[in-house]
């Protein structure tokens, strides 16, 4: 089995992504300049042929001409924590549209951990260190009270990717009444 990470470039309207790529699943998906990036993922392999950053690059070309593209490659998160683990596969099952809150996944994740209490700074930790930004939608996740928080990537780019999925937003809050993640 081959380890080499592979990565290519892509330009987007929120910047230049960085997508990475072993054993032919998706490793990671960055921002340009974001507060965690590749780096800690050690040396990559600049390679742009490869059929699964073409899937993924289309994937992107859809989903920023503002449809709703359904994943259908293999992402697989770099080895981290478990609670991160819990933490993006909740983050992968919010919808293109609606939105969710830090305290919601802790409070969802204690269910899934028979009790054990989960912190929503501790969520707010693993959302913040979500290696496949956008696909792993990260950005779905905001505050409580509705306010755009804590983006790797920027709350100005959080700010473009929600209303880019045409949530309403007033100033940075989100109008969560309209967007708000049902069975939440």
């Amino acid at each position: 089995m081959e380890h080499t990470q592979y990565s290519t470039k892509y330009i987007s309207p929120i910047g230049t992504l960085t997508i990475s790529a072993m054993n032919n699943k998706i490793t990671g998906l960055w921002i340009e300049n974001q507060k965690y990036d590749q780096s800690t993922l050690g040396e990559h392999v600049q390679k742009d042929s490869l059929p699964l950053f073409e899937e993924v690059k289309q994937w992107l070309n859809h989903y920023f001409n503002g449809e709703k593209p359904e994943i259908k490659f293999p992402i697989e998160p770099v080895k981290n924590s478990s609670f991160r683990h819990l933490v993006w596969n909740i983050l992968s099952s919010i919808p293109y549209g609606q939105v969710t809150t830090y305290g919601k996944i802790a409070k969802q994740l204690e269910k899934e951990l028979r009790g054990q209490r989960v912190s929503a700074q501790a969520v707010g930790g693993a959302v913040g260190h979500n290696p496949i930004s956008i696909l792993v939608p990260c950005h779905r996740v905001i505050g409580t009270d509705g306010k755009l928080t804590g983006y790797a990537g920027g709350i100005d780019k959080k700010r473009y990717l929600l209303k880019l999925e045409n949530i309403r937003l007033e100033g940075d809050l989100v109008c969560m009444k309209d967007h708000f993640m049902k069975n939440n």
